[in-house]
């Protein structure tokens, strides 16, 4: 059972200070919106924000927390893949009665891991510490990411359960967990030196330049980096205790190869954690080829419902 809301004694102005939950705006459709909310205010980096939908409930909503791809050099909360907002998938994640964070991080030359982890998880914490006056289900966070988004929601699910002191960060809230209840891991990268030995010739060429996306992130090429790999890589801190999973991966993805979902699908279940391994047949990243995106995230959302114990009606 994940740690529910907890007392915190709130320092709005410390160094590291975030904002209190704003007024929210009714965005159309029962929802309420808030927009731009600063979760860490870190010294000499842009604030940290996120965005809030919460669908009106009767009773407070689970939470999917967005983490947006993009290799973890590009992309931002405010932007979907074109194929995801084609589907409409805030609102289809929305009507089905979950509250939708869309949260920042810190991207690969502002900074390098593990910022990226520590700024999810701060948006994680600031979440639960206000998840009373929100009026949001702090029982029940899903991490849910694509590509670069896909493995920090793998390691936010990893480490949550299990902290790793390195991983967890030092800004914004503090005092609260970061646990999450489920992860939604759509073809993130699972080890970051193995992604190297499955990938296409083409892949490799590419993994081999000096401005790569793993280069970029670690502070130098893989090669030269491997303790750092390992330790930006989700199959290195697979435990029992690990919240359950769903790898949804396209099979033909040319950028982080199926066999990466396969991996660490494979070590979460000899500890006998649950990873549902969802392949996308044909599909390429972003699930490009794919024929109906949509029916991808009515199914990602049927595997937290399950874990939920929530129906379609719920």
């Amino acid at each position: 059972m994940v740690a529910e809301a907890q007392e915190v004694e709130f320092v709005d102005d410390a160094p590291a200070g975030y904002d209190r939950p704003p007024v929210g705006r009714k965005a159309g459709d029962g929802v309420t919106a808030f927009y731009n909310v600063a979760v860490a205010n870190i010294r000499g980096y842009r604030p940290l924000h996120l965005d809030l939908r919460i669908p009106d409930r009767p009773d407070p909503p689970p939470v999917v927390i967005w983490i947006h791809g993009g290799g973890w050099a590009e992309g931002s909360r405010v932007s979907l893949p074109e194929p995801f907002a084609a589907a409409d998938f805030h609102g289809r994640i929305l009507r089905r009665g979950y509250a939708v964070a869309d949260v920042d991080y810190r991207l690969s030359r502002e900074a390098v891991f593990p910022a990226q982890l520590h700024d999810v998880k701060a948006a994680i914490r600031w979440l639960r510490a206000f998840s009373g006056e929100l009026g949001l289900d702090a029982d029940r966070f899903v991490a849910w990411g694509e590509s670069a988004g896909g493995h920090l929601a793998a390691l936010a699910g990893l480490t949550g359960t299990k902290p790793v002191a390195a991983l967890d960060g030092e800004d914004g809230v503090l005092g609260v967990s970061s646990e999450v209840a489920a992860v939604v891991d759509w073809y993130g990268p699972a080890d970051l030196l193995g992604r190297r030995e499955q990938a296409s010739a083409e892949l490799r060429v590419e993994l081999a330049k000096p401005d790569a996306a793993d280069a970029m992130l670690l502070g130098g090429p893989v090669s030269e980096r491997r303790d750092e790999a390992m330790a930006a890589s989700p199959v290195s801190y697979v435990h029992p205790a690990a919240p359950p999973f769903l790898c949804m991966h396209g099979t033909a993805d040319g950028l982080v190869p199926y066999s990466q979902s396969e991996q660490l699908a494979g070590a979460l279940r000899a500890q006998n954690v649950r990873c549902d391994l969802y392949p996308v047949e044909g599909a390429d990243h972003v699930f490009v080829g794919a024929p109906d995106v949509g029916a991808l995230v009515e199914a990602s959302l049927d595997f937290v419902d399950d874990m939920f114990g929530r129906g379609r009606s719920a």
